[in-house]
């Protein structure tokens, strides 16, 4: 990016020595939490292909110090969407996270193919096929054959085999630049400043900052799903409020990458694609993976092997993590359940960023930023995704709702609203009945072991909407209680004790969908009542 847009040599050196020590500062932050900001899971940070487009126009028209005021601009954004990601549950959701998902392998796929090209003139175009062959073969072999410690090295024993490959059978891995590079080393001081004049560039491209910067933290909302999935031994709920630290960790690192005039990062995928492959998802990896970064940005012979790595060598290992990014976004869309719609808005949003990513509709009529923006697969299909959950959202009608506080009296209240709701819906008395006692069910597992104190109560908004035959239940409220969808799970895997059992008992016979999502500060509760389905038929 800074190569293309013409920035120096010097400034090259010094974005490169920056990003590094951001990205590693930021990975540890990631897996060790520092209060509300980080993940607590293993995501790797550097560097994001995402911005490349408008970066390299920032830095041709306003140089390197508009480039870090941008970043620093739109890296407030993603602060803002981690603090009010409850508001935005209905869109931000993990069906949007699964579609994005699918589209990064879309969108690494040009990159995949120029790396499969990157071959000497004077070397045989099939070389890079054939080095790419070797080192998928190896990638692919150990795992399928091995477990334990031999799994563990299975990228770095595939990448070392495509390089001998390169180096013995095509004389390709060209090591003078390693034997020139010094073992330690500072790049020279090139730090560009912040540009506050906000001329009319900045408030052109700032629209195109923040969009990206939207993209971005739709990728670190799908690998923060995708790590908690791949991390946990036994199926457990999506922690929102890790989600929301996830995205606070890369608003920190996007601000930290402006005031230091360097390159955006964000949380790569591979990371999740390593920790499946390896089985090793321990927080401790993701700080000494930091550490490594912070070292590296020191150490210019070690930063030389890695460039020299031949261009198939690395096609072979993106392969392999598209391959797995696109098979955890499949899991996601399959466990958060695919209906008609959402299998409607997924396969929608899906070809459409993969047409525009292919340049299948009309690239003659977008030019300039416009065509790099309509590009990138993931960015157009990421905010098709988001427009369809938006417009599904204002379609699903009028919701009934009730604000009240959990006081001791609250259940005749609860009662009230539920016995209105299915009256305006024209339901029968089963109906009736049934949202009566999840209601019910509801207050006392909200309740249970809460004295509030000083007379303070705690808020509790109840939204009812509905959907043929079945009932949407919303419960908002704080809470410190444990995951409700893991207490139900325990309970089916017959665990000795879960609190008050007969509440959640009762929840589950009479609903046939539960989800709990967790963020800081509040609770919300999902519920759904299938009038159509038999008690307890849905989630036993």
């Amino acid at each position: 990016m800074i190569t293309v847009a013409g920035a120096g040599d010097d400034y090259l050196s010094w974005a490169v020595c920056a990003a590094l020590v951001i990205g590693g500062l930021t990975t540890v932050i990631q897996a060790r939490k520092v209060g509300r900001i980080g993940a607590g899971y293993i995501l790797v940070m550097g560097s994001t292909a995402a911005f490349l487009a408008v970066s390299v126009t920032a830095l041709e028209q306003g140089g390197p110090a508009m480039l870090a005021t941008l970043i620093i601009a739109s890296a407030l954004v993603q602060f803002v969407l981690a603090a009010r990601m409850a508001l935005l549950r209905r869109i931000f959701t993990p069906t949007v996270a699964g579609t994005v998902l699918l589209l990064i392998p879309v969108s690494l796929s040009p990159v995949i193919v120029r790396k499969l090209g990157e071959v000497p003139p004077d070397v045989s175009p099939g070389a890079g096929p054939v080095i790419a062959g070797v080192t998928l073969l190896v990638m692919i072999l150990i795992p399928l054959r091995s477990s334990g410690a031999l799994r563990l090295w299975a990228p770095a024993i595939g990448i070392a085999a495509g390089c001998l490959t390169a180096r013995l059978g095509f004389g390709m891995y060209d090591t003078s630049p390693v034997a020139e590079a010094a073992w330690i080393g500072l790049p020279k001081l090139a730090y560009p400043g912040i540009d506050l004049s906000f001329r009319p560039e900045f408030w052109a491209l700032l629209p195109s900052f923040i969009m990206v910067t939207l993209v971005g933290a739709l990728d670190t909302l799908g690998d923060a799903i995708a790590i908690q999935r791949v991390s946990w031994r036994k199926p457990r709920a999506i922690d929102f409020r890790s989600i929301q630290g996830a995205i606070s960790a890369d608003g920190v690192g996007n601000l930290l990458s402006g005031l230091a005039g360097t390159v955006p990062n964000t949380t790569y995928g591979m990371s999740i694609s390593v920790a499946e492959l390896t089985g090793v998802a321990a927080r401790r990896i993701g700080v000494c993976v930091g550490l490594v970064f912070v070292s590296l940005a020191f150490l210019p012979k070690v930063i030389s092997v890695i460039v020299a790595i031949p261009g198939p060598v690395v096609a072979a290992y993106y392969i392999i993590i598209a391959a797995l990014i696109f098979i955890f976004g499949m899991k996601i869309l399959v466990q958060e359940g695919l209906d008609f719609r959402k299998g409607l808005v997924v396969g929608v949003a899906f070809w459409i960023g993969l047409a525009f990513q292919l340049d299948w509709v009309y690239p003659e009529r977008f030019q300039g930023i416009w065509a790099e923006l309509l590009g990138n697969g993931m960015t157009v299909g990421g905010f098709t995704v988001i427009l369809l959950a938006m417009f599904e959202e204002l379609m699903g009608g009028r919701r009934s709702r009730l604000k009240t506080r959990i006081t001791p009296g609250i259940w005749s209240e609860i009662d009230e609203f539920m016995v209105k709701f299915a009256a305006r819906k024209g339901w029968g008395e089963e109906m009736e009945h049934r949202l009566r006692a999840v209601g019910e069910e509801t207050v006392q597992i909200l309740t249970r072991g809460k004295e509030d104190e000083g007379g303070s109560a705690r808020r509790l908004l109840v939204i009812a909407g509905s959907d043929g035959d079945a009932a949407d239940l919303e419960f908002l409220a704080t809470t410190d209680e444990a995951n409700i969808e893991d207490q139900l799970v325990m309970l089916s895997e017959g665990a000795p004790s879960v609190g008050e059992e007969t509440p959640l008992r009762l929840l589950r016979h009479y609903a046939s969908s539960i989800r709990h999502q967790q963020y800081h500060d509040i609770d919300v509760l999902l519920i759904r009542v299938d009038g159509s389905a038999q008690p307890g038929s849905g989630i036993d």
